[in-house]
């Protein structure tokens, strides 16, 4: 059997403990994994992913951004981020937007605790990150589950964004369509081999949109339980899609990967 090879579209390399990742990349390449896309938390996340990025180059795809499941920043923050990525930018560096979106979670855990909760400030950031997407003509990568899906292709698709990408998407039929007709792409944990959600998702969605990811560190469950989350697990996630999509697992791997490729400009 062919040795199975894929990117890892989505990770947090620099949530790794710093002497770890050095090794984790190590292990990835040996492992068939031929890229990875590091995503940003905040602005401090996202020197260090420049940093990782600017020493593994061109293993590392960098995604700079503000994830949404966290308080929402203060202007002076806010604005040190986007100027910061404005001299990326002007510098004439290569990196996606990302990771960006609405706080589902939060939003949900606020409500189930009695909490009031204003979701306008985050809209106004997601746009803030769309906008810059649109003008320079950049992927972004998208923290947008459920009803949050739909906001955000209003979004994507008030400002001409088509180069999206969401990562680990679980959503409703109407907006499963409505993605895939605007050719926005989504991406898969190795959770598809235990969640019958995911599942369902990638029977739906066009294999041509579809990419796999591990959003390590995150930990998984399953045959993963107590496991650290490494990039080749995406490789799993890769198999489970072949066999639900009813393909040979060297056509399915390599097609996520040639989109993955297609996607970032690989």
């Amino acid at each position: 059997m062919t040795k199975l090879a894929c990117i890892d579209a989505h990770i947090h390399l620099d949530m790794y403990e710093e002497r770890r990742q050095k090794s984790l990349l190590a292990d990835a390449k040996q492992s068939g994994v031929e890229a990875v896309v590091a995503v940003s938390m905040h602005l401090a996340s996202c020197k260090a992913t420049r940093e990782l990025a600017s020493r593994h180059t061109p293993y590392i795809i960098p995604a700079y951004g503000y994830h949404p499941e966290q308080p929402v920043p203060g202007k002076l923050e806010a604005d040190k981020l986007f100027d910061w990525l404005q001299q990326r930018y002007e510098a004439g560096e290569q990196f996606a937007i990302g990771e960006v979106g609405l706080p589902y979670y939060l939003r949900t855990e606020k409500a189930e605790a009695g909490e009031l909760f204003d979701e306008q400030p985050y809209v106004d950031l997601l746009v803030r990150f769309v906008e810059l997407a649109a003008k320079w003509n950049r992927p972004i990568v998208l923290h947008a589950v459920y009803e949050d899906a739909a906001k955000a292709c209003e979004l994507l698709e008030k400002h001409r964004v088509t180069k999206a990408h969401f990562h680990w998407f679980k959503g409703d039929r109407a907006v499963v369509r409505r993605m895939a007709q605007a050719g926005y792409y989504i991406s898969v944990t190795p959770d598809v081999q235990y969640e019958e959600e995911i599942k369902e998702l990638v029977r739906q969605y066009p294999l041509e949109l579809i990419m796999v990811e591990t959003d390590g560190p995150w930990p998984f469950e399953g045959r993963y339980e107590g496991l650290e989350t490494v990039p080749a697990m995406a490789l799993d996630a890769a198999v489970c899609i072949a066999e639900l999509k009813g393909l040979p697992a060297e056509q399915a791997a390599a097609e996520l990967m040639a989109n993955t490729k297609r996607f970032y400009g690989i």
